[in-house]
């Protein structure tokens, strides 16, 4: 599955999301917040959730398994920052949506930071985005 605005959920992908209620009720849905001006300036979609007793190596493993499922081109894991970064360009424009998710230490767990950034005249609908990083990042918690 995509972010992208550009291309329509399955019917059984939509199905699935609504499983994930639940997970919805925790601090990544309600972090999620979005800076811009639609299709004016380009627009950052944001969020972030704590991940307990796991550490940011074991963290950023499983996040990059997940972004990867979410359909993602380009995407490397950079250790040196603890960071998954992605790169996805559904529409034909040759003009890319950037991904970056990091994974900090904090207490007995791990910080995780995901932004989504489009380019100006490019949007993406919020409630789609705040799913998809939710499901990004409940992806660590195994």
């Amino acid at each position: 599955m995509r972010f992208s605005a550009l291309r329509s959920l399955p019917l059984a992908a939509g199905l699935a999301l609504a499983s994930l209620a639940p997970a919805l009720a925790q601090p990544c849905a309600s972090n999620f917040k979005v800076d811009g001006v639609p299709m004016v300036t380009g627009l950052s979609y944001r969020t972030w959730d704590l991940i307990p007793n796991r550490q940011p190596a074991a963290v950023l493993s499983d996040l990059g398994a997940a972004v990867s499922a979410e359909g993602f081109a380009d995407m490397r894991i950079d250790k040196a920052t603890s960071a998954v970064l992605a790169i996805q360009e559904t529409t034909g424009s040759g003009r890319p949506q950037t991904l970056r998710i990091t994974a900090r230490k904090n207490g007995k767990g791990t910080r995780v930071d995901a932004v989504f950034v489009v380019q100006a005249g490019q949007v993406a609908p919020e409630d789609y985005v705040r799913k998809a990083f939710c499901r990004v990042i409940g992806g660590a918690r195994s």
